[in-house]
């Protein structure tokens, strides 16, 4: 276990257990009850409804997506975005800029970003999960000021999948993928692509947006249990459906039960209700505080 988890782990408003191993096990044996998340009299069988999607952007969103996230195109907008050259800012910069932002891929809420992150920070910090675990689910989609960039929606947000190598029918609206210049060429649409068997999503080059972004960001200041949630949260095509298992190995496995136990926060915790922002704002001031300097380098 690395040395920044522990310490973090030490730092983390939680009951002490006798162990580090104890404590994981403790945390990971906690997976929350989706339908206790849920509210509104929602059911969790009306999330991420991709059939009959009540928003009109979702469809489209979806196909300039599938369309435009080729595996050069993804290597570009690493070599370009994580340099982290773009602009210096706090965080609550960046949060001004998420209030004014609604995710054109969601097919759950057309709330903006701010309450969609406290509604799943929220909700961690309901079932008594440790601060940074809290402070992710604050974090998660906050990679999304790509858009403040100039970056449009289909390259920033919606779910993630590997690039250099076939695409999965799991992945929604997989239909699209058809007019993906990687669909036909032979050096990417096989089963592993540019890869080799399990050689582990450290190796992987994932659609470009928000996740990897921010997961990138992020690196020096969270444990590893975070940055998972951080990477992967929107790889819906693996945590849900298993579909590049043949890629991942031994420590993602193990490191995709903190990805599945963030999952129902993330996913069922969008309701109508927004949190009071000026009230629990308060308690995320100090939590920022508590882990990150005051300006990050975006």
């Amino acid at each position: 276990m690395s040395q920044i988890l522990q310490n973090f782990i030490k730092q983390a408003q939680y009951n002490p257990l006798h162990s580090l191993e104890e404590w994981e096990e403790d945390l990971l044996n906690r997976y929350p009850d989706p339908h206790s998340i849920v509210k509104e009299g929602k059911t969790t069988q009306e999330y991420r409804n991709y059939e009959t999607p009540t928003r009109e952007t979702v469809k489209e969103f979806y196909r300039l997506n599938h369309i435009n996230q080729t595996y050069n195109f993804v290597l570009e907008k690493e070599k370009n975005f994580l340099k982290f050259d773009k602009k210096e800012m706090s965080v609550w910069d960046a949060v001004e800029f998420l209030n004014q932002l609604v995710d054109d891929s969601d097919p759950d809420t057309e709330m903006d970003q701010l309450q969609h992150l406290l509604q799943t920070s929220e909700a961690i910090r309901a079932d008594g999960h440790p601060d940074w675990m809290v402070l992710t689910g604050f974090f998660h989609d906050m990679g999304k000021v790509l858009c403040l960039f100039g970056e449009p929606q289909w390259a920033t947000v919606g779910d993630t999948y590997p690039v250099g190598c076939a695409f999965s029918d799991k992945i929604v609206f997989s239909e699209f993928f058809q007019e993906n210049p990687d669909y036909n060429n032979p050096n990417y649409n096989t089963k592993y692509g540019i890869y080799e068997p399990n050689c582990g999503l450290i190796n992987v080059h994932i659609s470009w947006g928000h996740d990897e972004y921010f997961y990138q960001m992020m690196k020096n200041y969270l444990p590893e249990p975070a940055l998972y949630m951080l990477r992967y949260h929107s790889f819906y095509p693996q945590h849900r459906e298993n579909a590049y298992k043949h890629l991942m190995d031994n420590h993602d496995r193990e490191m995709f039960k903190w990805v599945k136990l963030f999952n129902p926060y993330d996913l069922y915790s969008k309701n109508p209700t927004p949190p009071d922002w000026q009230k629990l704002r308060p308690y995320y001031e100090d939590l920022v505080a508590k882990y990150l300097p005051a300006t990050l380098k975006f």
